[in-house]
């Protein structure tokens, strides 16, 4: 009896035992899962084209789904912008930098963990980019802030610039915020442009009727002439051409290209320190602007989508991150600092309310999609951008 209960009890034991070492075990393997995320870097590309393409399917994606989407974008040529820029001026009245003779057809890529997955057409070619440049200058300003040159994105314009261009009663109230936003309300004229917008000459099918000045940061309006004020405020903060401030700031350590350029308008110089500098614009409405690839586009958005970070590098605050992607309504549309927003589920209905893009006449688009970890740069296309993203997240396989 007593050997019958000694053998339950060594057998109880022993069961156990058995049950408990996979538990064990289990811990361990997490453990050591979790060590393994927190030690693994993300995959970052190197230099020029040391940049991994991977197959959909190693990445949770349906290949034929993908490539049916990229089939069908190859079809979805601009027809607003000729490849000859011939209805520029008509467009968007007359100009005041270069142009380059035309540009490429449609094209883009496809980033899912940072690696590529789909590229079609010539993504290696510069071209204008129009009014994504608003988010590079989005993107200076944040670093600006980031580096204390510039205290607080509420602060006055005019308690850092004394150029003349925020004296008046009205432009005083200017706050680097209201630029970032498109509140500012800012009156002036800059590099023989008025930001009333009136006359067909000067501004084209873009022309404004006469309106009143709304108090700064009550009244939302796209502006160019405002944005290129707020891109010739950042460069007397920094003292150095912008050009210089994203090259040695964002697109050096993120192995960007040698073949983009931000150029200025021909008028567009100032004197700093007894050095005649350019002043670029945040878009080529009038000609110049940043051109660059869609490559190194793609790695602009990737950037964001690591949150600021590039391998062991911060070279953008998490937190500039979260503020420029963020509705600071109720002012205006769903817009952060400089970046389109998807908040209200409105700009691309069949993508996350967490996705964000840079967008440009012509079309061009950078999409950030922090979700299911992808970029998208999409250019040259007619504004379908909802289709394509939904068409690519239709190819997102659930595991």
């Amino acid at each position: 009896m007593l050997r019958n209960i000694i053998l339950s009890l060594a057998l109880a034991a022993s069961l156990l035992s058995c049950q408990q070492q996979p538990q064990q075990a289990t811990t361990t393997t997490a453990t050591a899962q979790a060590t393994l995320t927190t030690e693994t870097e993300f995959y970052y590309p190197g230099i020029d084209d040391d940049w991994e393409h991977r197959d959909p399917e190693e990445l949770g994606l349906d290949a034929v789904k993908l490539q049916a989407a990229v089939e069908w974008a190859k079809t979805q040529e601009t027809e607003q912008m000729p490849k000859d820029f011939s209805t520029q001026e008509e467009i968007f009245g007359k100009m005041l930098g270069p142009l380059p003779a035309d540009r490429a057809e449609t094209n883009g890529i496809i980033l899912k963990n940072g690696y590529i997955v789909a590229e079609w057409g010539d993504t290696k070619r510069p071209d204008p980019t129009y009014s994504v440049a608003k988010s590079f200058l989005s993107t200076i300003l944040g670093i600006t802030i980031d580096k204390g040159m510039i205290e607080s994105i509420h602060d006055p314009v005019a308690k850092y610039i004394k150029d003349g261009g925020y004296e008046s009663e009205q432009n005083q109230k200017v706050t680097w915020e209201h630029h970032a936003r498109q509140t500012t309300e800012w009156e002036g004229e800059l590099w023989g442009k008025n930001s009333d917008f009136v006359g067909t000459a000067e501004y084209g099918r873009g022309e404004r009727k006469p309106r009143e000045l709304q108090e700064p940061g009550t009244f939302y309006e796209y502006n160019d002439v405002r944005i290129n004020r707020f891109a010739l405020s950042l460069l007397r903060v920094w003292e150095k051409p912008l050009p210089e401030v994203l090259e040695d700031e964002v697109m050096d350590p993120i192995n960007a290209s040698d073949t983009w350029r931000w150029v200025p308008y021909r008028n567009s110089k100032v004197m700093i320190d007894g050095q005649e500098m350019p002043s670029v614009s945040g878009g080529t409405r009038w000609g110049g602007g940043l051109w660059i690839n869609a490559r190194d586009e793609a790695r602009f958005g990737y950037l964001f989508l690591r949150n600021g970070r590039w391998k062991d590098k911060q070279l953008v605050s998490e937190a500039w991150i979260e503020e420029a992607t963020t509705n600071r309504g109720p002012v205006g549309p769903d817009y952060g600092y400089l970046w389109w927003l998807n908040t209200e589920g409105k700009a691309w209905p069949s993508a996350p309310t967490t996705s964000y893009a840079a967008l440009g006449a012509g079309q061009n688009t950078v999409w950030v999609d922090p979700e299911h970890d992808i970029v998208i740069v999409w250019r040259w296309h007619n504004g379908k951008q909802n289709e394509l993203f939904q068409r690519v997240l239709e190819a997102v396989e659930v595991i």
